[in-house]
């Protein structure tokens, strides 16, 4: 963070990114004032056209600033425009604000320097914040960016700089939920006073009191190496101190398999207690390449589409961010655009599709797949609603917060939602592992009984596949 003198307000000069990456944003500095050069409202016209999420933003964000400047004159413009006065946009905020919010309405003075060669956007917002910092006395002056090289090149300067952490859901990822807690060896005798055990419908309940409970979340898995190994899930906290926890089915014996798939480890058979249970409508998977996220997700869908009738099919999409050149325009329908991003998806089918008869038998039972698995694209789904099905969204990871929010409220009645992801591999521009949207779904999601998680953390691809990861 910057050091700042307390007695100062700052004047935050805002980038273009981060309105782009947060309409909103003009909302988020409490008390202090914003500043937005000329070059930023070039910008703004100039990424306000298309259906692209930024372009949503980009719209929205000119909007507000439309409506703050309704029946202002000049002299109101240059005293700086109150944001307050669009309080109705900021509820929810923990501290409304009161700055105010000017413009650039003068050339100002730029130093002609050989650090600021050229006439770039960002070399134009550093001499702006240069010659504001030369001006004022009153405001310590900030320049806010998502542009790491903006913010190298204002140190070099001397000018302060920050990123725009508004969004950021935690301080470290490591601090991120990962559904699972190792329970004490001495759980048992410390818990036997107040301990109810019970049956119902065959599953095997406990009634656990005590000030244990407290750090516990709804769904959380819970385990116990050694003579009293056990596995359980936290299936009610009816209140700080008492909770009611189930013991989890095994999935590792051949016998009970789903889908033919077994878990290999207890993280996986977490997963698939998870997956397989109607009552949770939304499960986040967590983990590096090769953990199993696709195949687990895939075997307990086709297994509640096709054998159970849950659900009435599958539906599978994900983020088309290509990790090198983009491939360019594609031919087709939706599905077939579709297709070039869905290796998982195939290469996972044919790990659970190998049924007996032959290249006859493989043929009928893809043909029953290609009916009841669904590929669609992410830039389609504002204003649809699924009923009674079972989504799966892979590379979760690559989406803000936002367009989270916007897959997820689409749900309808019966439909379960399993996000995939993997955040050490983000390929989203301006998106953290602290920014990401499945960072954010995991950590707002963690107080909702009706939703669980598990980080995957063993990798069960391949000897070379988990050699790879930890040395590479």
């Amino acid at each position: 963070m910057i050091k700042r003198e307390e007695d100062k307000l700052c004047l935050f000069v805002l980038d273009t990114n981060v309105l782009m990456h947060d309409p909103t944003a003009i909302f988020r500095f409490k008390e202090h004032d914003i500043f937005l050069p000329m070059v930023v409202l070039e910008e703004l016209d100039a990424g306000k056209k298309g259906l692209s999420e930024v372009a949503r933003n980009v719209r929205q964000a000119t909007r507000f600033l439309d409506q703050l400047m309704t029946d202002a004159d000049k002299a109101d413009i240059d005293a700086g425009l109150p944001i307050h006065a669009l309080n109705d946009y900021g509820r929810g905020f923990t501290e409304p604000p009161t700055g105010r919010l000017f413009f650039q309405t003068e050339p100002l003075s730029r130093r002609q320097e050989p650090s600021l060669p050229g006439t770039s956007a960002d070399n134009d917002i550093l001499a702006t914040a240069r010659s504001l910092q030369d001006r004022s006395n009153t405001h310590t002056v900030v320049i806010v960016s998502k542009d790491i090289n903006l913010r190298i090149k204002a140190a070099v300067l001397g000018i302060p700089a920050e990123d725009y952490s508004n969004d950021q859901v935690l301080e470290d990822v490591d601090l991120l939920y990962t559904g699972v807690q190792a329970l004490e060896a001495g759980f048992w005798e410390h818990h036997a006073k107040e301990l109810d055990a019970w049956k119902e419908e065959g599953r095997s309940f406990y009634s656990i009191k005590g000030p244990d409970v407290a750090d516990w979340y709804p769904s959380q898995c819970l385990y116990m190496e050694g003579d009293d190994a056990f596995e359980a899930i936290v299936r009610e906290k009816r209140s700080e101190t008492e909770a009611v926890i189930e013991l989890v089915d095994d999935y590792r014996p051949s016998k009970h398999a789903v889908w033919g798939i077994n878990a290999l480890n207890r993280e996986q058979n977490f997963a698939l207690n998870m997956l397989m249970d109607p009552e949770l409508d939304f499960v986040t998977l967590l983990g590096t390449a090769g953990t199993g996220k696709t195949l687990l997700a895939l075997a307990a869908g086709l297994t509640q589409v096709l054998d159970s009738n849950i659900y009435r099919e599958i539906i599978m999409t994900r983020v088309t961010v290509p990790v090198g050149e983009d491939i360019g325009f594609l031919p087709g329908t939706e599905e077939e655009k579709m297709t070039p991003w869905m290796g998982a998806l195939m290469d996972n089918l044919e790990v659970l599709t190998q049924p007996e008869g032959g290249e006859w038998g493989r043929a009928a039972t893809n043909d029953l797949l290609r009916n009841r698995i669904r590929i669609s694209s992410l830039n389609f789904m504002r204003g649809r609603t699924f009923l009674h099905k079972y989504i799966i969204l892979d590379e979760a990871q690559n989406l803000t917060a936002k367009q989270m929010k916007t897959l997820i409220t689409r749900a309808g009645p019966g439909t379960k939602i399993v996000c995939l992801g993997n955040i050490a591999q983000i390929d989203t521009p301006y998106l953290t592992e602290t920014t990401s949207g499945l960072t954010y779904v995991v950590d707002r999601f963690k107080h909702w009984q009706h939703s669980g998680h598990i980080t995957l953390i063993r990798g069960e691809r391949s000897r070379l596949a988990d050699f790879a990861s930890e040395q590479l």
